[in-house]
C-alpha cells in the first residue's frame, strides 16, 4: 500500500514517515505540508517528493497517514476519503462532535478503512491485558497519566497549549478503558492546577472509573498507570515497551488488513468519534460543574 503522510512537524516526520520509511509492506511515496519548503525538507529525509498540493499527492497514494493539529487533520482527511483513500489518523480525530460526525460520514460514504493512531492500543501488552479483562467480571479501573511538556517535542505545539491534557492524553486513557469496561454514558470532572483534570466516568455497564491527566507536573511526578479490578483482582497493564514507530507500524499492518478485507477496525473512525464525544462532555462538565451526558 502506497501511504503519503500529511504534515511536517515532529511527529510526522520521527514517527509516521519514519515507521512507513522502514515498512517491509508500506510505500512511503510523499510528504504534504502546506508550507512547500517544509514538505521538501522531509521528503528529501526520506528520499520521496514533497507536496504542498494535495490533490497532487492524492493521486499518488492508496492511503494517508494524518499528522497535523486536530482541527486541521478534519477537512484533510475528508477530502481524502473522497478521494478513495484509506485513513490512518491521530487521536483525537476532532475537536468537537459535530466534526467528528463529518469525519464518519465522509468515511461511511467513501467505503475507506480507517483506523486511529492510539498507541496502546498497539502494542502485544495492552492485547493481552484487555483479552483478560474480557474473561473477568470487572467493578472499576483507574487511568493516571501525568506528564510534564516542559523541553519535549510537543512544547511549542499550539493546539496542546490551547486544549491541554484532557484532549491530548484523554484519548489514550479512553482507549483502553473504553473496551475494558463498555462504552462512557456520563461525565463529571474537576479541575486541578494548570491544566490537571480529574474525571469520573461512568460506563454503560454500570461500573465507574476514575482518570486523572495533566501536562504541567513536576518531571520526578511523570508516570502512567492504568488498571481494573474485579473477580480476579487488579490487573494492571504493564507500562509501554518498543518505540512508537513500532506500534506505528502495526497500525499499518491492520490498515492494510481492513483495507483489503473490507471490515472494520475496533479503533476505527467511529471509535475515534466517540472518544471525542466523552471528550467534550468532559469538558462541558469542567465549566459547568455538573454531570453531563455523553452523545453517543
Amino acid at each position: 500500500m502506497r501511504f503519503g503522510v500529511l504534515g511536517t512537524g515532529f511527529w510526522a516526520r520521527a514517527v509516521h514517515a519514519a515507521s512507513l520509511a522502514e515498512h517491509s509492506d508500506a510505500e512511503l511515496a510523499g510528504i504534504w505540508g502546506r508550507d512547500l519548503a517544509k514538505a521538501k525538507a522531509v521528503g528529501a529525509e526520506f528520499d520521496v517528493e514533497g507536496f504542498d498540493d494535495l490533490d497532487a499527492l492524492l493521486s499518488r497514494v492508496d492511503a494517508v497517514a494524518v499528522a497535523v493539529p486536530p482541527d486541521v487533520q478534519v477537512d484533510l482527511a475528508v477530502r481524502a476519503a473522497a478521494a478513495g483513500k484509506h485513513l490512518l489518523l491521530e487521536k483525537p480525530i476532532a475537536l468537537d462532535v459535530a466534526a467528528a460526525d463529518r469525519l464518519v460520514t465522509a468515511v461511511r460514504d467513501a467505503g475507506v478503512a480507517s483506523v486511529v493512531f492510539f498507541t496502546f492500543r498497539f502494542r502485544s501488552a495492552t492485547s493481552t491485558w484487555l483479552e483478560q479483562a474480557s474473561r473477568t467480571r470487572l467493578a472499576g479501573g483507574h487511568g493516571s497519566w501525568l506528564s510534564s511538556l516542559a523541553g519535549s517535542p510537543f512544547d511549542s505545539s499550539p493546539w496542546r497549549k490551547e486544549h491541554g491534557a484532557l484532549w491530548d492524553i484523554g484519548p489514550h486513557a479512553l482507549s483502553v478503558l473504553v473496551p475494558a469496561l463498555g462504552p462512557v454514558v456520563s461525565v463529571q470532572a474537576g479541575a486541578g492546577l494548570r491544566d490537571t483534570v480529574h474525571l469520573v466516568l461512568g460506563h454503560e455497564s454500570g461500573v465507574a472509573s476514575t482518570v486523572t491527566l495533566s501536562h504541567t507536573v513536576a518531571p520526578m511526578s511523570a508516570g502512567t498507570e492504568f488498571f481494573v479490578h474485579g473477580d480476579a483482582g487488579r490487573l494492571v497493564l504493564l507500562p509501554e515497551t518498543g518505540s512508537a514507530e513500532d506500534a506505528f507500524a502495526v497500525a499499518v499492518d491492520e490498515l492494510t488488513a481492513a483495507a483489503v478485507s473490507g471490515g472494520t477496525h475496533p479503533c476505527d473512525v467511529v471509535f475515534g468519534r466517540d472518544v471525542v464525544a466523552v471528550l467534550a462532555a468532559a469538558q462541558r462538565a469542567l465549566e459547568s460543574g455538573c454531570r453531563e451526558s455523553v452523545a453517543l
